[in-house]
């Protein structure tokens, strides 16, 4: 396999349209064409990780965190970033980060501290805005089924536990060809009444290329009108973070031990206690404190998540216990989660789950 098609199997579970715009996503060094020997999957790339990568006989690193975040100027070895991508060069090994993308993949990085937690019946904390799209578009009536049915394989109409969703209106359309035109239906320089239907369907933006080509190939009209808008709905099965429910209610007490236990953290950092149990709890991995009014709106007895600074933590007002557990913590099992992920869907080279930690933070 190429290091497209392992991409692409990548952005299946992490589309690289879910990411946030000030983030990198994706393949940041190598060529897209190079077969690959082996992944390694890890946390972060650091001169270490391109090491266990040579020696694990692999040429693509799979990272979750991007080596290159912001530009790089200068490549001559003065700092950690250009030292591990200069290494990689020289070795010829291949780096992809999910980052974002993954963090609002309603299967990714929040989803597998709901796992690791035992949550359940959980949904996403942040819906994604801006990801949804609408396509209103005009057909003779007896081609609007064909048509709907092509558009709904290139991945319209889905929302939620629904597919082949479309809104339908009758009407009459007009139109009428100059001298260059070559008209499906009616003649050059007639003006032509044809009953039509409207038809408008939902989808994900990171399908409009693929809708549209359906669109426009199975059209039976020359010329196409068709209007794509972008809709300020958010989209429930994308965006950051989750919350959901323990199977049954804990103690504060008995609450922190079990996340220290099951998310293997020596310490929490956390707001005031208090004093009631916990059952509603929200999570999301790496820096969090954007979401603590989520949390609070939604109910939450408990937010778990990284980074909080000294004023974020007054924000939990007596109505939420704020835990900081970490951002390393918190974003820990993403590479396994990762590494299954890839084992179910290729089985012809190794898929390699990095031995070594690279969190920088150490306690005492």
């Amino acid at each position: 396999m190429t290091i497209k098609e392992v991409a692409h199997i990548i952005e299946e579970l992490a589309p690289l349209a879910y990411a946030e715009d000030f983030d990198n996503v994706g393949l940041l060094v190598g060529d897209y064409q190079t077969e690959v020997t082996g992944v390694l999957v890890t946390l972060d790339t650091l001169e270490d990780t391109v090491d266990e990568a040579i020696e694990s006989g692999c040429n693509l690193i799979v990272s979750f965190h991007p080596i290159i975040f912001s530009g790089l100027k200068k490549l001559n070895g003065a700092s950690y970033v250009e030292r591990v991508v200069l290494k990689a060069i020289r070795n010829n090994i291949a780096i992809y980060a999910t980052h974002t993308a993954l963090d609002n993949s309603i299967l990714g990085v929040s989803d597998g501290i709901c796992n690791q937690l035992g949550l359940i019946n959980t949904k996403i904390l942040l819906p994604k805005r801006h990801i949804l799209k609408k396509l209103i578009t005009y057909v003779p009536r007896e081609n609007a089924e064909a048509l709907k049915e092509q558009l709904f394989e290139a991945g319209a109409g889905s929302i939620g536990n629904y597919d082949q969703c479309s809104f339908n209106i009758d009407g009459l359309g007009t139109y009428r060809g100059n001298d260059s035109a070559n008209p499906t239906i009616g003649k050059k320089g007639v003006l032509q009444k044809e009953h039509e239907v409207m038809v408008s369907v939902i989808f994900e933006a990171r399908f409009e290329s693929k809708i549209v080509t359906a669109l426009q190939e199975n059209h039976p009209y020359e010329e196409v009108a068709y209007e794509v808008i972008t809709t300020d709905n958010t989209y429930q099965n994308v965006g950051m973070g989750k919350i959901g429910e323990l199977a049954e209610p804990m103690s504060e007490k008995d609450f922190f031990q079990y996340v220290k236990m099951t998310m293997n953290t020596p310490c929490i950092r956390h707001s005031r206690l208090l004093g009631k149990p916990i059952k509603k709890v929200a999570v999301l991995g790496g820096s969090g404190s954007f979401a603590i009014e989520d949390a609070k709106i939604q109910g939450a007895d408990a937010y778990i998540s990284a980074d909080f600074k000294y004023h974020d933590f007054f924000k939990a007002e007596n109505k939420i216990m704020l835990m900081d557990i970490g951002h390393y913590e918190s974003e820990q099992f993403t590479k396994m989660l990762l590494k299954e992920y890839l084992t179910k869907k290729i089985t012809n080279f190794a898929i390699v789950l990095s031995e070594k930690s690279t969190n920088p933070i150490f306690y005492k």
